[in-house]
């Protein structure tokens, strides 16, 4: 590791003791099964997780959560289940697209997907329509135990208040920053991401709540 490095690794390793010291465990991504996580993953764009909460229940109380039950049910049904998430006739489209992409790939089964390479299996899910890189590295991470960081709109807010980034960086470039500086692990990033979650909700917000948040002696002087 160049000495460049070596502050931002300190930095950002820093940000997450302050934070887990905070909160303790996340215990995020929530879902019972990988399938579940994967679903999560796609009905949280642009809506908020309770909302997704509510769509998932509709999806069990109507035993929908299986790749071919999803695929095989009435537009109308299936439309109402995911009404709380928003949006959701797109949503019905991308979550029968990833539906179609499982079964005709991996036989409906989330842990063949799982063995596949990440890059390639990155690759897949990318070319999957409406699924884009926060959604896909979602799947990657919390579904499918895959070490590669996910970066969302509260990453960025955070860390470009924290003087460590622009506001304008790139996905992949914020994404970067985490994977070159700190161990590829997958509990470190599941938990660091579910830490920035929890704070961007609580405290950096578009008004932030500096003066509470557990990151205040960190930010810049």
């Amino acid at each position: 590791m160049s000495a460049d490095a070596r502050p931002l690794r300190k930095t950002l390793l820093t940000i997450y003791r302050y934070l887990f010291s905070h909160y303790g465990p996340t215990g995020w991504w929530p879902g019972d099964t990988p399938f579940e996580i994967a679903v999560g993953a796609i009905l949280t764009q642009n809506t908020a997780w309770n909302n997704v909460e509510k769509a998932i229940a509709n999806l069990k109380a109507r035993q929908l959560l299986l790749p071919g039950r999803i695929l095989s049910c009435p537009d109308d049904i299936l439309h109402e289940a995911l009404r709380p998430s928003g949006y959701f006739r797109i949503k019905a489209v991308r979550l029968r697209a990833f539906c179609s992409f499982l079964e005709k790939t991996y036989q409906g089964d989330m842990t063949r997907m799982a063995k596949e390479p990440l890059e390639v299996l990155r690759q897949e899910l990318l070319g999957i329509k409406g699924i884009g890189p926060e959604t896909a590295d979602d799947i990657l991470l919390y579904a499918c135990e895959k070490p590669i960081f996910v970066v969302d709109a509260y990453t960025r807010r955070i860390l470009s208040r924290h003087a460590l980034c622009p506001e304008n960086t790139p996905y992949h470039e914020l994404q970067e920053l985490f994977q070159r500086h700190l161990p590829h692990q997958v509990e470190l990033f599941k938990e660091f991401h579910g830490l920035i979650v929890f704070t961007g909700k609580d405290f950096c917000r578009r008004r932030p709540k500096c003066e509470a948040c557990p990151l205040r002696p960190l930010l810049p002087k």
